[in-house]
């Protein structure tokens, strides 16, 4: 099967990458698996991942979305199992790392929305999805996932961003020290992932999925439109107000928010600096220096 991957997908992975080099093959089995007509591929796409638009034999509309094995597909798929529709994009079938998922409406997610109003629809969204997860399940938890990242954060840190990456390490100790929840969390909830639908008006797409406190599910949101926040003479307050709303609007203890959001920021910063992201790390940076 003939197509061009997005270049977003390509940069992620690299031209040489062996699963991208197999991927004309692996979408083409999985078209025939399912009797799928492939109308296009859907971009720009993700880092991770190619998302063609599809029609299944009967002619409804689909996603065919295809995942190296990094990026833990069957970790996705057992997430979008549970959730079985309920605040998120419906599995309709699953096979070696291929997603068959119902059709959203990729050109409108919640960012095109003005924020009060997109910050508002996130927060009912979201909700739904904090549920108990599987007694048997193989998620990694908040705790393990931290751990891991701070890890990295202490080799890689940068002496311009060393009393930041201090302050986020401190809190990430305490925050984890007793964990108050385990439920199951989307992982990188942001207002890009939530989609227009059609069954209901805003459902989730991509999670990360990880088990813990519903906190650090929202700590990646406070952070969105931080281009806006950083333009704005009052920045810093509006920063702080959103994670006050946040933590309010759905009962969650606004400390632990503003903790994890202050670890989430410096994580992703320092990760996007060492990755030759430097624009996008400092606005984090910048970010989590508000807090």
């Amino acid at each position: 099967m003939a197509f061009e991957p997005p270049q977003r997908l390509v940069r992620a992975l690299g031209e040489r990458d062996d699963w991208l080099g197999q991927l004309p093959k692996t979408v083409q089995e999985a078209a025939d698996r399912w009797e799928l007509d492939v109308e296009r591929v859907s971009a720009p796409g993700g880092r991770s991942s190619l998302v063609l638009l599809v029609r299944r034999p009967d002619g409804t509309a689909a996603a065919l979305k295809v995942a190296p094995p990094t990026a833990s597909p069957a970790l996705e798929q057992a997430a979008l199992e549970q959730w079985d529709g309920w605040g998120a994009v419906r599995l309709l079938a699953a096979a070696d790392g291929a997603l068959l998922l119902e059709r959203l409406h990729p050109e409108m997610s919640l960012r095109s929305l003005p924020e009060a109003k997109a910050l508002l629809e996130a927060a009912g969204t979201v909700r739904r999805l904090w549920v108990e997860p599987p007694a048997d399940h193989a998620f990694e938890t908040v705790v393990e996932r931290t751990a891991r990242q701070a890890e990295v954060m202490r080799a890689v840190c940068d002496p311009a961003s060393a009393a930041l990456v201090s302050a986020a390490l401190d809190a990430r100790d305490e925050l984890t020290a007793l964990p108050p929840e385990l439920l199951l969390l989307h992982g990188n909830f942001r207002q890009g992932k939530v989609l227009a639908g059609d069954r209901t008006p805003w459902l989730v797409v991509g999670p990360e999925p990880v088990v813990g406190e519903r906190a650090y599910d929202l700590a990646r949101l406070a952070r969105d439109r931080v281009e806006d926040l950083i333009a704005s003479s009052a920045g810093a307050s509006a920063a702080r107000r959103r994670v006050t709303r946040l933590a309010d609007s759905l009962e969650v203890d606004g400390d632990r928010l503003r903790s994890w959001t202050l670890f989430r920021a410096v994580e992703s910063g320092t990760r996007a600096v060492a990755g030759g992201r430097r624009q996008e790390g400092e606005l984090a940076l910048e970010f989590a220096g508000w807090l």
